[in-house]
């Protein structure tokens, strides 16, 4: 399908005929794959010189792998494109004997379906003969080797050919054709980093990296070798030599539990510390077709900020734009182990033509450059810390390739924030991290220390912060559209609803696919009730993200996360959500369950291609970008999964145990930019434990730091079905009740288990069981904290177009 071809498209009555999309969101959608696709090397050979025959290997040439496995991906597309079919399209000469032979062979040999979960990581490849390639050879003196790789959901990536590693297939075809080929060029498409060690063993002459780029992705792909596109993307993750190389890998898969004894230092930050040799494409490396030089000013600081302006000129042959990256080095007279780069800043040029320049201002906040003391070493515990000394700013085009721009000069050590102890790790579970310590010359070495452990008394803290009820006269027999129009206070209609209309507002409407919202949604709160709804309060619709509006109707599939943080382009991802969320809007989706923002801490967690970066700034700015962008047109975004879900493998269930510093430097980070740049009205909680407590019954994550320290006003959901426990600190409170106390105020879709498909009776039994409003111990649950959550629900609902829609679900008749 063309791009003229969308542009015309047609809208209909039924929706599963609605292939309409947004011309504007397509030419986004396609420049955002381009501008996310890494070039890593190239000897010559891209672009591909034009009127050239190509040869082009590999079934996923048609087999492209457009998304991702799972509720991140399923999205119902209106087209989909190849790789094969827009070189074509382009006007690239293709092999047409070559290519035949692959149309017929993967009509033949389709893709295999499979049960969730259980999703093809690669695809078989088709058998080539030496004599079949050696002719192929004969007539294009350049051979295109594509290689895919899927990830998906609830599963990982695994160290095994097929998957991580190359099939012995793959490796006799790349091998073959860069023996045969004048020029080999390798395009990986794979939603995940692979083993790309063998391109330099095989030396092939291109590497291009295309994340999944969604529908457009294939014609991004193809705009890239043809030359009609420059390759923007600049890595967002570094590529090892090998696996065991990452600094997590002794600390991944664990099914119980997994001891973050890398502490902070997670992707380039350990490699460029400790093993600089073992990255083969460091974080932020990305070639494009011509060539920039930077020169920056020294950096100047002005109270909280400082900025230095960088000219970045174009000495190369052609056209285009460049990303700036800013990189500080730790204090000189640092007291805790800083990693030897931390990315602070970057930007991203526009176009600049041959011999021509432009000037860019970075600005960045001084706490860019503090740490975290967790356990007071500065003699600050529990503190954002600016450490005194020579703060050192490298401004180049990756981590490896800077040069000094100037240094911060800071005369004591500053407490940018106290904050008070929160989340550290369990005294039942020690275990050591690693830190650094810097020789006179500079070199490093890795020390290990213990972790701090938890020490604060989290019963008193929930007791002395338990809310009062709502004092405000209630405003008996009023609607949630009296307060929509000014005529009643949120807190009055809070006032007058019962306790178990309260409770109903902290369940979703139990099911996926709820009939109150659009076919396929993935569920529906607020107005879960025919006695809600009565009162005014509509159901909100959620909808599965973030490449796509998972419905039954066709929706947009848009490149993956990966592919986005690639672009190193806030502004464009920011433009495309804001199209993206008019989408929303003509699809019945209040919600979107997106963006995933965890961090890629292991290459081989099979969720990776949703996620954004190894780096907090890099993921928090795409992020923040992406929640605006959707929020602009009156939707909620819905930022996931809150926190440290940073694997699939039992993640129901397993304790993410990870230091109060390495949460607040890595983990945490990216939700707090959001938060504060964004203002997501919904976030989501993960599954996985954090330091021994499920995240959705976790009171320091959601109410002291989200909440507390942050000053997090939306709603917060959980994952879809959650595990039963009881409040050991409250026994009187178990599962809902449990996580009420906690302020995660929804549980989705509404049940404990996938099992149920129906409301049934009690279903809020835990809440109204805990509920006891004469005992003012703080060992039951409370009304002030049932109004509580009731307030954050209807803020929400109040700022969706479901608030339109009130009419037709009353109509529905359901209860």
């Amino acid at each position: 399908m063309t791009t003229s071809e969308v542009a015309q498209g047609f809208t209909s009555a039924d929706p599963q005929a609605d292939r309409w999309v947004d011309p504007d969101l397509v030419a986004l959608a396609r420049r955002a794959a381009a501008e996310g696709t890494v070039l890593l090397t190239n000897n010559d050979a891209l672009p591909l010189p034009p009127g050239e025959a190509v040869a082009v290997l590999g079934r996923v040439q048609l087999d492209w792998f457009a998304v991702g496995y799972g509720s991140g991906g399923d999205v119902n597309p209106p087209y989909t494109t190849n790789l094969l079919d827009c070189l074509a399209e382009a006007g690239v000469a293709v092999d047409a004997e070559l290519a035949s032979a692959y149309r017929s062979w993967c009509a033949a040999h389709r893709p295999p379906s499979a049960e969730w979960g259980q999703w093809p990581r690669h695809l078989q490849e088709m058998p080539l003969s030496d004599e079949a390639i050696t002719a192929a050879a004969q007539r294009a003196r350049t051979g295109v080797v594509v290689i895919g790789r899927a990830a998906g959901e609830d599963r990982e990536n695994v160290l095994e050919p097929g998957s991580y590693l190359l099939t012995d297939a793959e490796r006799s075809l790349l091998e073959r054709a860069a023996d045969a080929f004048e020029r080999t060029v390798v395009v990986i498409d794979s939603g995940n980093v692979m083993d790309l060690s063998w391109a330099e063993e095989i030396d092939v002459d291109a590497l291009l990296l295309a994340w999944p780029g969604g529908m457009e992705g294939a014609r991004a792909v193809a705009d890239v070798l043809t030359g009609a596109t420059e390759p923007g993307g600049r890595l967002p993750d570094t590529v090892a030599y090998r696996y065991e190389d990452y600094p997590s890998s002794a600390f991944f898969g664990g099914k119980e539990h997994n001891d973050y004894s890398e502490d902070v230092f997670v992707g380039y930050r350990y490699f460029e510390t400790f093993a600089p040799e073992r990255a083969q494409f460091p974080f932020g490396h990305g070639l494009g077709y011509t060539t920039f030089t930077l020169s920056a000013t020294a950096p100047e600081r002005h109270g909280d900020s400082v900025s230095l302006t960088v000219s970045a000129t174009n000495t190369g042959p052609r056209p285009g734009s460049t990303v700036v990256q800013v990189y500080a080095a730790p204090a000189t007279r640092a007291r805790l182990g800083v990693p030897a780069r931390q990315l602070v800043a970057f930007a991203r040029t526009g176009e600049v033509l041959p011999g021509d320049n432009e000037e860019l201002t970075l600005t960045l906040t001084v706490e860019r450059l503090a740490s975290f003391d967790d356990s007071g070493a500065t003699g600050h515990p529990h503190a954002w810390v600016l450490e005194a000394g020579e703060h050192a700013l490298h401004v180049g085009l990756s981590v490896r390739e800077t040069t000094l721009a100037g240094t911060v000069t800071v005369a004591g050590t500053e407490v940018l924030e106290r904050l008070e102890e929160a989340l550290a790790p369990d005294p039942c579970h020690p275990f050591e991290r690693w830190s650094v310590v810097y020789d006179a010359d500079g070199t490093a070495r890795r020390s290990t220390e213990p972790v701090p452990v938890r020490t604060v008394d989290l019963r008193e803290r929930i007791l002395a912060r338990l809310p009062a009820p709502i004092a405000e006269a209630p405003a008996t027999g009023s609607t949630l559209q009296d307060v929509a129009a000014g005529t009643v206070s949120l807190d009055a209609f809070i006032a007058s609803l019962e306790p178990a209309d309260l409770a109903e507002l902290a369940y979703g409407d139990v099911t996926m696919n709820s009939p109150l919202g659009v076919p396929g949604n993935a569920g529906a709160f607020g107005g879960v009730t025919a006695r809600l709804r009565a009162r005014g309060v509509p159901a909100v619709t959620t909808t599965d993200g973030p490449s796509g509006i998972r419905v039954s109707a066709f929706a947009s599939l848009l490149p993956c996360g990966t592919a986005l943080a690639s672009t190193w382009d806030p502004a464009l991802i920011e433009r495309m959500e804001a199209l993206h969320a008019q989408e929303m809007r003509r699809k019945g989706s209040d919600v979107l369950l997106a963006p995933g923002m965890n961090i890629h801490r292991d290459p081989l967690c099979g969720r990776n291609f949703e996620y954004y970066s190894e780096d907090p700034l890099l993921t928090g700015s795409c992020a923040a970008a992406y929640v605006r962008g959707v929020q602009s047109q009156g939707v909620s975004a819905c930022p996931k999964h809150f926190a440290a879900n940073n694997q699939e493998t039992n993640r129901w269930a397993h304790d993410s145990r990870v230091s109060a510093r390495a949460l607040r430097e890595i983990y945490l980070r990216a939700f707090r930019m959001v938060v504060k740049e964004a203002a997501p009205r919904t976030l989501m909680t993960s599954y996985n434990k954090v330091n021994g407590v499920w995240s959705y019954h976790n009171y320091d994550l959601v109410t002291t730091i989200l909440r507390g320290e942050w000053g997090y006003e939306g709603v917060v959901i959980t994952d879809w079905w959650v595990q039963s426990a009881q409040d050991p600190i409250f026994p009187a409170l178990s599962d809902s009740a449990y996580r009420l106390r906690a302020q995660d105020d929804v549980l989705m879709p509404g049940a404990l288990t996938w099992e149920q498909d129906k409301r049934g009776d009690g279903h809020d039994q835990f809440i109204l069981e805990a509920f006891a409003p004469e005992d003012a111990s703080g060992e039951h649950l409370t009304l002030g904290e049932l109004q509580r959550t009731a307030r954050n629900v209807l803020r929400l609902v109040l700022s969706c177009p479901a608030m339109d829609r009130l009419e037709e679900q009353v109509a529905l008749g359901l209860s």
